[in-house]
């Protein structure tokens, strides 16, 4: 690997960026390890893709180039061909005897990108645990200001426990007295970012429709605009 040609070590950066190539990665166990592996078809794909023309990496026009690549990658040992143990379990991972490339093989990463970010969060963990542990030794500034923090987090949390609370309260007196129900902060606990979580203010429980019902009217409007239409063409 470490005399792999650079612009083929290009194409391996490339592959093993999903949000560049499009190549879907799974995760299998060989020989007890744990790796990322693909199949050969959908890494000819990602290789035919626009993204992927690059003065950097070598260029493909077909299929049978793009294999030509592949197999490169194979031979200098960025990827290894696997076989699946069963169609029902597709985690198990064996290597085949036959190292080469073709589309409807499986292969296993052996080039793991570049370790930059692990080293950086290895010594991030280790200067924050340093840090926790010459706690006494800090300026008294920096003492008091970890300690107002921590009890501003622990407020904000007490806030939102509090604030759970009364909304559901208030949820539940409201389905009794003015049905369907009024949500304070109804996307508190929504997918959404920290701002848009308490926006808006308050919002009625509006029950969602069914797929199939919300189908079927919008089919029906479809259907009226069409026979409007109609209509309108006849007068």
């Amino acid at each position: 690997m470490n005399e792999a040609p650079k612009e083929l070590l290009n194409v391996a950066k490339y592959l093993r960026d999903p949000a560049q190539s499009g190549l879907r990665l799974r995760e299998g166990v060989v020989n007890g390890r744990r790796v990322e592996y693909f199949k050969g078809k959908s890494a000819v794909n990602a290789i035919l893709k626009d993204s992927f023309a690059h003065k950097s990496r070598p260029s493909a026009s077909d299929r049978e180039e793009a294999s030509e690549i592949l197999a490169d990658l194979v031979r200098y040992q960025f990827v290894v061909r696997c076989d699946r143990s069963s169609e029902s379990d597709t985690r198990m991972l064996r290597l085949n005897p036959q190292q080469t490339f073709n589309e409807d093989s499986y292969y296993a990463w052996l080039y793991e990108g570049s370790q930059w970010i692990v080293v950086l969060g290895g010594i991030g963990l280790v200067a924050v645990v340093l840090a926790g542990v010459m706690f006494p030794l800090w300026p008294p500034i920096l003492r008091d200001g970890a300690w107002y923090l921590s009890v501003a987090g622990l407020g904000f949390l007490g806030f939102l426990f509090v604030l759970s609370i009364v909304r559901l309260i208030l949820y539940v007196i409201t389905v009794v007295v003015a049905s369907p129900g009024l949500w304070l902060f109804p996307n508190l606990f929504e997918d959404v970012g920290f701002f848009e979580s308490f926006v808006p203010l308050y919002a009625w429980d509006t029950p969602k429709k069914p797929a199939a019902v919300a189908g079927k009217q919008a089919q029906s409007a479809v259907a009226e605009g069409e026979t409007g239409e109609e209509t309108k063409k006849e007068a």
